[in-house]
Order: structure tokens, then C-alpha cells, then sequence
């Protein structure tokens, strides 16, 4: 029984861990704003200060507001790590000592792309990422992640 038990364990956790894999290889994450927004494109470390809170401002001086997926969402996490390299708890400690020293709060969160999406398109001022496949005209991409 023991070893009948610990095959089926490492199998659902090779399946599992093919699972993540396959998801993260094919999400390709876009960084988007407004249509409306003027900057044309931005680099990782600009969008690295807006999200981080190191930031409140686009390269042009016109405020940045971030907007984060639901906290566990894969893209959320993805994201992260790919502009950051930061892991869900060193984000958690990052924002945790921001708040304590007074220095700025987390970015608002939304539930899925499509409502990341359209925070963003409303707003010029907002910034957010949503996966490529979610693109529409009303937003468009200042960087991708790969």
C-alpha cells in the first residue's frame, strides 16, 4: 500500500508540475495602457518603479497608477517574478515594509485581464498587464514579457 500511495504522490505531482509548466511557457504577459495614454513604450525598470511603488509617475511626468491581478492569480505571480524576479513572499515582505515605513501602499487589484483591461482603457493614467491573448483596441502594450 505504502509504495501503491507514493506512486500515485509522485505521479499527480509530476502532472502538477508539467501543468505549471505548460501554463507558464504559454503566457505571454503584456504590460498595457490606455489607447489614450502618450507614452509610447516603456522599459522593465520603469515599470519594475511604478509597480514596486518607487515610483507615481510615467516618463512623461504624468501620474502612473498600477493595477495587479487578484493576489494568487499565475499571471500575478509570472509577472513578478519575470520583471522582478521577486517571489509572491518577497513581494508580500517588499509591500509590508513599504506600508510600515509609510513610503506608499500596493497597487489595486482586479479579478481577472478583462477587468485589468478595462480599469486600464478607462483610465490614461492606469497602467496594468493582462495576458497578450487579451489584447483589444482599447488598450495598448508598452512592454512584453518574456
Amino acid at each position: 500500500m505504502k509504495t501503491r500511495l507514493g506512486t500515485y504522490s509522485r505521479q499527480m505531482l509530476a502532472l502538477c508540475t508539467l501543468c505549471l509548466v505548460a501554463t507558464s511557457a504559454s503566457a505571454e504577459l503584456v504590460v498595457i495602457v490606455s489607447s489614450r495614454n502618450p507614452n509610447p513604450v516603456l522599459n522593465a525598470e520603469q515599470v519594475s518603479a511604478i509597480f514596486l511603488g518607487q515610483t507615481g509617475r510615467f516618463p512623461d511626468g504624468a501620474a502612473a497608477v498600477a493595477i495587479d491581478q487578484g493576489l494568487g492569480a499565475a499571471q500575478r505571480d509570472l509577472f513578478y517574478r519575470q520583471l522582478t524576479g521577486k517571489s509572491p513572499a518577497l513581494l508580500k515582505a517588499h509591500w509590508s515594509k513599504m506600508v510600515f515605513t509609510g513610503r506608499g501602499q500596493p497597487p489595486r487589484e482586479a479579478a481577472s485581464d478583462a477587468a485589468v483591461r478595462r480599469m486600464v482603457a478607462d483610465n490614461p493614467s492606469m497602467i496594468g498587464y493582462i495576458e497578450r491573448a487579451a489584447l483589444d483596441p482599447s488598450v495598448r502594450p508598452v512592454l512584453v514579457l518574456q
